[in-house]
């Protein structure tokens, strides 16, 4: 059985670092966003509330980044540990 090594810890540390960041945006616009719908419905884009918007399509749209941003990030951390998968052709 192999033992975990200092690089295994801090490929772990990492993960858990972006992970959590990312939860904490993810959080913010779900719910935060979502607790100060009628503070935020005081200001307007595009002709719209602002909390409106982040319901209607904001939201979705931070999704979308969250997954690109942890994609790419994961990938680099992948590459940079060694444990990255190799392509195929």
């Amino acid at each position: 059985m192999e033992s975990v090594t200092q690089k295994h810890r801090d490929y772990w540390s990492a993960t858990l670092r972006i992970t959590g960041i990312l939860l904490a945006i993810w959080f913010v616009a779900t719910f935060v966003m979502g607790w100060f719908a009628r503070e935020l419905a005081e200001f307007k884009l595009f002709g719209w509330p602002f909390s409106f918007y982040m319901a209607a399509q904001g939201s979705l749209i931070i999704y979308v980044i969250i997954i690109g941003v942890y994609a790419r990030l994961m990938g680099n951390l992948d590459t940079q540990y060694g444990v990255a998968e190799d392509e195929e052709d």
